[in-house]
């Protein structure tokens, strides 16, 4: 067995996470998990025994059918029939880090021990998780209201021998995991079913991945725009410490610095500049980026306290003697913060795409289209059209999704977030701006080497000797894909302390 990682009650943060993903660390339930999932099993248990009281989805149908009674000997059917009934999920199947990551916040939100799984349950996602076993989940089908049902009914399906799985790199029938494994199928106890889909670890493991994606797309974007600066010829007054000590916005001042030391010593940004201003995609970058910085911190400040959470409903409080039917399964919290982080995410690349057009643009002694011989040569005139294709795309995708609400469940459910298509949309636009800023950085170095024999600071220099050995200077036309691709894999390859 490798390194461990606990699953207690003590705070997650995203720098455990990361550690978690990135050195594979293997799940165990603490001790003190287990000794909670174990007695709220035992106080709900025992209720059950002795009180004929309706509690919703333990002993009632569920939705609108929640004032349907359900008898005794029925209860684990219900279960069953829950899960089967709502893996209803079409589309796309979720990525594969994704579905990984829902299945360690599902772990996390049972082991608080307010939802009155069994132990084997938890232990058997445990397995899944340690096994490199992940359920197909589809990407559509949540309202992101009452959890995310359906995909956290395909992620339970595999569970009870039932739905499919990626094992290995091969998609297959759960049934012949379990066997591989020597593994019964889980029957589900009362309540079980709700515990495993009531819950937001859908779009919360969207959010979680789009948040880590956000922190080095900033970071990322500002070290791209420091070699556009000086490609570009541009001037350092913009960047003066001052300019933030009288609007001191944490993003704008943040940026700001982080130029200032990634330009340090830089021969280009110290020569005399004959022009008065740069445009506002390079005059404005604290401004900008700062902005997106601030809002990411926002919404990883949401994220943080929603994997850190309890999302089921009923929730079971066998301390208190009670449980209590509520709604913190509701999505509102993530669907407001993820169509936030599509805005603030959106504008890192529109400034981008502005800069690359500048580059291209013949100014400031630099030729048309970045090539020696323009005409004969379109140079760089396409890759600036896929980045705005992708800025357009961008903007369709940052259209709000929760502000929409569709009633469902026959009324009962007369208000549900969307957060789940606002998670999605992120995740997709995430990966819309890590292809600009690529495309950024494949044209600013461009521009950068007709600068030659001049040279940008020891920092930057070291980091394009780095991409220059991936990515070659463009003489004459060749198939640009090629090159704008091995640029997108230089970054998502290259150290996070590059950024830095």
């Amino acid at each position: 067995m490798g390194k461990l990682h606990y699953v207690s009650a003590q705070e997650l943060t995203f720098q455990r996470i990361e550690e978690l993903l990135n050195e594979d660390l293997e799940l165990a339930l603490s001790d003190d998990a287990r000794t909670r999932i174990h007695e709220c099993r035992k106080f709900l248990d025992d209720w059950l025994a002795g009180s004929d009281e309706p509690v919703y989805g333990i002993n009632t149908g569920f939705g609108s059918l929640c004032d349907r009674s359900v008898p005794k000997n029925d209860i684990e059917t219900l279960q069953q029939n829950l899960v089967m009934s709502h893996a209803c999920g079409v589309g796309e199947e979720v990525p594969v880090e994704i579905v990984r990551l829902m299945l360690f916040l599902k772990i996390q939100s049972l082991s608080y021990g307010y939802s009155g799984a069994q132990l084997a349950t938890v232990e058997r996602l445990v397995e899944f998780y340690n096994n490199g076993i992940y359920p197909v989940v589809y990407r559509f089908g949540s309202l992101g209201a009452s959890g995310d049902l359906a995909p956290l009914a395909h992620l339970s399906l595999p569970l009870m021998g039932l739905g499919e799985v990626n094992y290995r790199g091969v998609k297959m029938p759960a049934g012949e995991v379990l066997n591989k494994f020597g593994w019964s199928p889980v029957r589900l106890r009362a309540k079980e079913g709700l515990a495993l889909l009531n819950g937001t670890q859908f779009m919360n493991a969207y959010g979680l991945h789009c948040c880590l994606k956000a922190i080095r797309l900033s970071r990322m974007a500002d070290l791209i725009s420091a070699i556009s600066i000086d490609a570009f010829d541009g001037r350092g007054e913009p960047f003066h410490e001052f300019i933030g000590e009288i609007r001191p916005h944490k993003g704008q001042i943040e940026t700001a610095a982080r130029l200032r030391s990634l330009l340090q010593n830089s021969e280009i940004m110290k020569r005399r500049k004959d022009h008065v201003q740069d445009p506002y995609s390079f005059r404005c970058i604290p401004q900008v980026h700062g902005a997106s910085k601030d809002t990411v911190d926002y919404v990883c400040s949401v994220i943080k306290k929603e994997i850190n959470s309890v999302t089921d409903n009923p929730v079971i409080l066998p301390r208190e003697g009670r449980i209590l039917s509520a709604g913190n399964f509701h999505g509102q919290p993530l669907a407001l913060a993820l169509d936030f982080l599509s805005i603030a995410l959106a504008e890192l690349g529109s400034i981008s795409e502005r800069r690359i057009y500048q580059l291209l643009s013949g100014k400031r002694g630099l030729p048309s289209y970045l090539v020696a011989n323009p005409g004969l040569n379109s140079g760089f005139m396409i890759p600036h059209y896929t980045a705005a294709s992708m800025v357009s795309h961008n903007k369709q995708l940052c259209t709000p999704a929760s502000v929409d609400s569709i009633d469902s469940s026959q009324g009962q459910e007369d208000h549900v977030s969307m957060g789940a298509n606002a998670a999605v949309k992120a995740g997709e636009l995430a990966v819309n701006v890590e292809y600009i800023l690529a495309i950024e950085l494949f044209t600013a170095a461009q521009a950068l080497d007709f600068r030659r024999p001049l040279k940008t600071s020891h920092f930057l220099e070291n980091f394009m000797e780095k991409y220059r050995k991936k990515v070659g200077f463009i003489s004459d036309d060749r198939p640009m894909y090629t090159e704008m691709n091995a640029s997108l894999e230089f970054l998502r390859n290259v150290d996070d302390r590059a950024f830095e």
